[in-house]
Order: C-alpha cells, then structure tokens, then sequence
C-alpha cells in the first residue's frame, strides 16, 4: 500500500499538456475492458478529450524532443561501469522505435477516432449536458448495449494510433520523475518558497506527503523560483486555509 501521497505542479506548458493525456490515458485505460455502459461511456469520453487535447497541441514535435534528448544522455551512459547495459539498449530501442514512428508523416494520432462515425457524432453531442442521452444518440445507445467483446474490440481500434503516444508518454515522464534526488524539507507556517537556478531546467515538482496527513499542497511556480503553501480543509463546505504548523514534506525538483 503506498505510504505516501504524491502532489505535482508542472512549470511548463509541455509537461502539463504530458500529465493531462497520462492523467485521461489512465481513466480511459481503466474503464474501457469494465463491462458496464457507464464504464464504456466514461471511456469514451476520456478518449475524445485525449484527441481534443492532441489536436491542440504538437504533441508529436514535442514528444520527438524529449525522446532525442533522452536518447542523447542514455547514450552517454552506455561507458559507465556502473550501469545495467542490456536494460540500457532496451530501453534506447524502444525510444528509437517510438521516434521511427513519431517522425513517419503518415502518422496521424487520432485517426481512428476521427473517421468513426459512431465517436463523431459523439463529439458533436458531449459537450452538451445529458447531450449523450439514449433518445439524443440511439445508434450509441444500441452500440452500449453490445457484448462487451465487441465494445473492447472497438476501443482496441480507436485506441490503436494512440498507444505509441501514450507509451512516448510514459517513458518521458518515467524519466523526469527519476531525475532528480529527493531531500526532505520543512516548511515554517506551511510556507515554503526556493528559487531555481538559471542553469537548471525545472521542469516539474513533486510534493509527497503521508496519505494521512491532515494538509496538500498549493504549488506555484515560474522560472525563477516556486512557492508551496500547506493548506487545511476542515470540511468541504469551508475555504482551505493556510496552516500555521511547521509541515515536513518529500521534494522533488524533476530537471530536463
């Protein structure tokens, strides 16, 4: 059982983009083999605001970035004594594969989804509310009451050109969590605040806190420094407010 929460703040506009696809990647990854419609429908929905996000970004240019950057240090590291070199080249031949793919003009994310007629005329209701109803869209109501078989295989299809995505993804935020030492900190009357050196590009930071520890995170951040302000919420119905404790906290600056 994991001992910790952990709160993160990107503090840039790619690494946000990064944690919203992994963040709806993860919901859609969950609910689409469920067997209920309500699972179904909730996939489906995380599917469409994963091409809405795509389609808004050059996540494509992006993700071949940060792959030839990884790819570059990992290559250094193939000298080193120290390293693992089977589990290294594995880890470059998937990166290469990946890039071969990213850089193919032919690929377009999104494809799939975009020439279904099922999920267009979904996309078109969504944003509505109750716009998905079974009177508004019978043909998606007909489709949710299929076998579950049939629905897991049309997610396998619309789910196809995303996956190198999604696996891109995956080992790009792997390994911008991994590169940093974490230190422990206090933070006096929940405030704590560093700045960032020129030379370090700080990209994303981690807050991690014990599951029940009675304060979270409120982390703001530019390319100068970054500020954490500890809050409590004694219920819902209140505003949080900052805590006068002193509050001991894992960080984490994730650098490029």
């Amino acid at each position: 059982m994991e001992k910790n929460t952990t709160y993160e703040q990107p503090l840039n506009e790619r690494v946000r983009t990064f944690l919203r696809l992994e963040h709806l990647f993860g919901i859609a990854d969950h609910h689409s083999p469920q067997d209920s419609q309500w699972d179904s429908r909730i996939a489906i929905s995380c599917l469409l605001e994963i091409l809405d996000l795509i389609s808004r970004s050059d996540i494509k240019s992006d993700l071949i970035k940060e792959l030839e950057r990884h790819a570059t240090t990992l290559n250094v590291l193939k000298n080193n004594p120290g390293v693992d070199l089977q589990r290294l080249i594995d880890i470059l031949d998937n990166i290469n594969v990946y890039l071969s793919t990213l850089r193919d003009s032919d690929f377009q994310p999104g494809h799939n989804l975009k020439q279904d007629e099922l999920t267009t005329s979904i996309k078109q209701r969504i944003s509505i509310p109750g716009g998905t109803c079974n009177f508004d869209l019978p043909a998606y109501h007909h489709w949710l009451h299929k076998p579950i078989d049939s629905r897991r295989e049309d997610f396998k299809i619309w789910s196809q050109d995303l996956s190198v995505i999604q696996d891109s993804l995956a080992i790009v935020l792997l390994m911008l969590r991994n590169s940093t030492t974490p230190v422990i900190e206090n933070a006096e009357s929940g405030f704590y605040q560093q700045p960032i050196e020129s030379k370090l590009s700080c990209q994303l930071i981690r807050v991690l806190l014990p599951v029940d520890c009675n304060y979270f995170p409120e982390i703001s951040g530019g390319k100068h420094r970054f500020t954490i302000r500890f809050m409590e919420q004694s219920s819902t119905a209140t505003r949080p407010v900052q805590t006068n404790d002193t509050v001991e906290f894992e960080l984490h600056c994730c650098i490029l």
